[in-house]
């Protein structure tokens, strides 16, 4: 490729005479003349001290830069937002969760086009960085890598960000005292990285690499590793080969990849988070995936990891036995991967594999394709006339496949947690949570508080919860989220009365409010939608941009 067609974006910023102005103000960054005349790589970085998935970005980020530097090109770092889910669960503030996908990637989008960079690396360490770097990198269509922050290692005893969580469950059981909890929290985060089980961080990492977005190996390194530097080094390197020859991400992010990402997502046991932005990572490139691919692909891949929530191990012990590719190399051998994918080495994803070995002997964290975990999905997407639109189920099978109860209806969040901590909520109930979906919430927050708790309180097989808002990557149990039509849509769900019969068959993928069709009706005939919770700032923005649960909860599609 021509050094005009390597530099596309960039020339018209600082090329010719005109642009003195442009190049004064690079200079004074610390541009120098050859620098000019170089493809600049923009390092999108989510550094942050609000958490510590993201508080070692900024060393990654210069790892990252001279990495384009060494390989020819002009790094150049900046920064973007990110919000911790793990602190703000269970709160109002939890509604900007989602919102802060859409606001990383429309603030990558921004400066990577306002500024001219001719490619980029994004790094992300938390659960929204990563579909907010991946949607951002496919509206540019530039030469990109995605890097993984790394995984958090564990805490003492063998705990992580969950344990705390279900130790708040345990506490108001009577199962453990205050103190008990206390020592679980001054203990379970160690430092730098993501959560540390296949929760949705490590779960998109993984996704991310089997799309052919990450170089080899990004998705299972630790956080404070010397892996994890040269991982991003490499990166940098490897978007002036991407600018060298062309390659954009439109030509990786095929649809073949999106079925190898979800694969991925599958037989690693991973979070429904994971289908809520693989479908609006895949509209960005204007790749249909819809819930049914899911369902699809979920029929014919089995779960084969035996990772947390709701399984035994964690991350960084997955990293010890060679983390995920020779997972990867079992599935393409088994016809469950397209090896003629194209990934950012330039090469296709059977080439990126080939000298890959298999795990060591005795491992019990992979199974056997004839000893799995779950010998198909534990993603479940299920229809029926409480979902119309769809709901995303994760059931391992270990809470069984199918619960039938009476339901309890609540309107938020918090009036659910305080009604489960005060022994209100009984063993035979369905918990309804509604009006918290993208709109009604608005943001769709995570139900990781009212899950860990069912947990801590030892409800996990006695008591299921249906909401139209959405899981934590750590939530388990009898769960079933994303329901769409969301109620502030009119959906099925806004109708639901306490005592109302519920079915949920996780073999025949259905969700069923057991109440007369005609008493349906006529209940939806009688609802009207109650005012929207914010009427000004970036809630209230998102609450009219926002679309289905059930088609990403995008909100640049206009119409």
């Amino acid at each position: 490729m021509s050094q005009d067609e390597k530099r596309r974006h960039s020339s018209p910023i600082v090329d010719g005479i005109k642009k003195a102005p442009s190049r004064a103000m690079l200079r004074a960054v610390g541009f120098k003349d050859a620098d000019f005349n170089k493809s600049q790589v923009g390092i999108a970085s989510t550094w942050s001290m609000v958490t510590p998935c993201n508080m070692h970005i900024n060393q990654l980020a210069e790892e990252a830069r001279k990495g384009a530097d060494s390989a020819g090109g002009k790094g150049v770092i900046f920064n973007t937002i990110t919000i911790s889910d793990g602190i703000a669960n269970g709160t109002e503030a939890m509604k900007y969760s989602l919102v802060s996908r859409e606001v990383i990637a429309d603030s990558i989008e921004t400066v990577a086009g306002c500024q001219g960079f001719d490619g980029l690396v994004a790094i992300g360490g938390c659960d929204k960085n990563m579909p907010g770097c991946l949607i951002a990198i496919a509206r540019l269509n530039r030469p990109a890598v995605f890097v993984y922050g790394g995984t958090i290692r564990p805490g003492q005893n063998h705990t992580d960000i969950i344990s705390v969580f279900e130790a708040v469950g345990a506490q108001a059981e009577g199962r453990i005292s205050k103190d008990d909890v206390i020592a679980v929290e001054k203990t379970a985060i160690p430092g730098p990285g993501s959560c540390g089980g296949m929760y949705t961080a490590n779960t998109l990492a993984s996704a991310i690499e089997a799309l052919g977005m990450s170089l080899p190996g990004s998705s299972a390194q630790e956080a404070v590793s010397e892996h994890k530097r040269e991982d991003c080094r490499r990166a940098g390197e490897a978007v002036v080969n991407l600018l060298e020859r062309g390659i954009k991400p439109r030509d990786i992010m095929t649809r073949e990849a999106f079925e190898n990402a979800i694969t991925m997502v599958i037989a690693l046991g991973g979070s429904t988070n994971a289908v809520l932005h693989l479908i609006a990572m895949a509209d960005a490139v204007d790749v249909t995936v819809s819930l049914d691919d899911f369902a699809q692909i979920g029929k014919r891949t089995p779960v084969l990891a035996d990772l947390r929530p709701s399984g035994k191990y964690l991350m960084s012990e997955l990293i010890d036995i060679g983390g995920i590719r020779p997972l990867m190399r079992r599935l393409l051998d088994a016809g469950l991967l397209h090896g003629d994918c194209l990934t950012v080495t330039g090469r296709t994803l059977a080439e990126n594999l080939a000298e890959v070995g298999d795990y060591p002997a005795g491992q019990e964290i992979i199974r056997s394709f004839d000893n799995p975990i779950k010998p198909d999905s534990h993603l479940r997407i299920l229809h029926g006339n409480l979902a119309p639109e769809g709901a995303v189920a994760k059931i391992t099978g270990k809470e069984g496949t199918r619960f039938s109860g009476i339901a309890r209806v609540f309107h938020s969040e918090e009036e659910a947690m305080d009604r489960i901590l005060d022994g209100t909520v009984q063993a035979g109930e369905v918990l309804v949570i509604r009006y918290e979906g993208p709109k009604g919430g608005p943001g769709m927050r995570e139900m990781l508080s009212p899950t860990s708790a069912i947990m801590g309180r030892g409800l996990g097989d006695q008591v299921a919860l249906i909401t139209d808002g959405r899981f934590s990557g750590g939530s388990h149990g009898f769960v079933v989220g994303h329901i769409s039509p969301e109620a502030m849509n009119g959906g099925p769900i806004a109708i639901v009365e306490d005592g109302d019969p519920i079915t949920i068959d996780a073999e025949r993928d259905q969700i069923i409010l057991e109440v007369e069709h005609t008493e349906i009706e006529a209940r939806l005939a009688r609802w009207t939608a109650p005012p929207p919770r914010y009427s000004r700032g970036v809630l209230a923005k998102y609450a009219k941009s926002v679309g289905s649960a059930s088609q990403g909860a995008v909100t640049d599609r206009i119409e």
